[in-house]
């Protein structure tokens, strides 16, 4: 979460850096401090849920319309792991997320062949056919009725307090966050935004294109999996809306909204889509989903690049004299991708 801002301000004055890196941990531990645990906690999930499928849209240039098959797969594995076995929950997490990058090999290796709007219907129809599963299976998944009562187990911890799983799982959150600041900013990134750019070029020097995109696909399963199971483990249960289609959507509109290819932004935008779905249930609003619709149509076409992508740009163009605004090949060009080309 914080890596991530940093990485997205690029090269800024170190005393900036120092000062958005002291707020951003104050925003983090301080978040349930001034929200409902539970909430915060949600929070915590599916910004990281985001920031996963930014990696795969934002930084791959791959859109997946599927990718609540890995969110809710690893839901249902953490349950179970948790229910039956008694480990603590950041072994369950960490099965059901090694359980969601294994599903993610042969997707990914079927669907990394493909780009643009076949790649969507691919996993679409992979996350379709992982619900009908989950559906049918329902000796294991407990069907229609979900999978019920997962524990929280940490030995020495009272995790029934949500107050208290919210700082156990913060580590978890930061630390994957961390880990996908460091992939976009390293060489193996850099060659990542120039597949994404130029695949022709990419492989004329060398470098495998597929594999590249299924390292990327796999790693983003990964992450997406570690907050499907932070997630089951917050509510206590995990259900067939894990694996609806519904999901995948979501997490669409959080990375929109934030800014796609930023990282930082899809932290914004989940943050935003939970606020505003948990104040609209409180407040007794019937057509929640309209207004949330509204709300992202408004946001689309105000900050037509997410709210931190527009706040990243407008940063850049103060600090460069305004001459950023003077570079319109590289308007839309995701952070952390700033130099896609690669050198033999």
């Amino acid at each position: 979460m914080i890596v991530s801002f940093l990485g997205a301000l690029g090269q800024r004055p170190a005393w900036l850096r120092w000062g958005l890196l002291a707020a951003g941990l104050a925003a983090a531990f301080g978040l349930p401090w001034v929200l409902y645990p539970p909430v915060a906690a949600d929070i915590l999930c599916w910004g990281l849920f985001a920031v996963a499928f930014d990696l795969l849209l934002g930084h791959a240039g791959l859109l997946s319309f599927g990718h609540a098959a890995f969110w809710g797969s690893s839901a249902y594995v953490t349950g179970l792991i948790a229910i039956h076995s008694g480990m603590p929950f950041y072994a369950a997490v960490l099965g059901g997320a090694l359980a969601a990058g294994l599903l993610a090999l042969p997707l990914g290796f079927l669907a990394v062949r493909r780009s643009g709007i076949y790649f969507a219907m691919v996993t679409l129809a992979f996350a379709q056919m992982v619900y009908f599963v989950a559906n049918q299976w329902s000796d294991v998944t407990g069907g229609e009725n979900g999978l019920q009562g997962i524990p929280r187990t940490l030995p020495g911890a009272d995790l029934s307090d949500a107050f208290v799983y919210y700082y156990a799982a913060l580590p978890v959150v930061l630390l994957a966050l961390a880990g996908a600041w460091r992939m976009v900013h390293s060489p193996f990134g850099r060659v990542v935004a120039a597949v994404r750019d130029n695949p022709a070029r990419a492989r004329a020097l060398g470098y495998p294109a597929d594999r590249y995109k299924l390292a990327v696909f796999v790693v983003s399963a990964f992450l997406s999996g570690l907050a499907g199971g932070l997630y089951a483990v917050n509510h206590g249960f995990a259900s067939l809306q894990e694996v609806y289609w519904t999901t995948s959507g979501k997490v669409v509109i959080m990375t929109v909204l934030g800014g796609i290819g930023t990282l930082w932004g899809s932290l914004i935008g989940a943050a935003a889509v939970v606020r505003l779905e948990d104040w609209l249930s409180t407040s007794g609003v019937a057509e929640t989903a309209l207004v949330t619709g509204g709300v992202f149509i408004a946001v689309v076409l105000l900050f037509r690049r997410g709210v931190w992508g527009t706040v990243a740009h407008l940063l850049r163009a103060r600090a460069d004299g305004g001459t950023a605004g003077a570079e319109p090949a590289r308007e839309q060009e995701p952070e952390g991708a700033r130099q896609p080309t690669v050198t033999s």
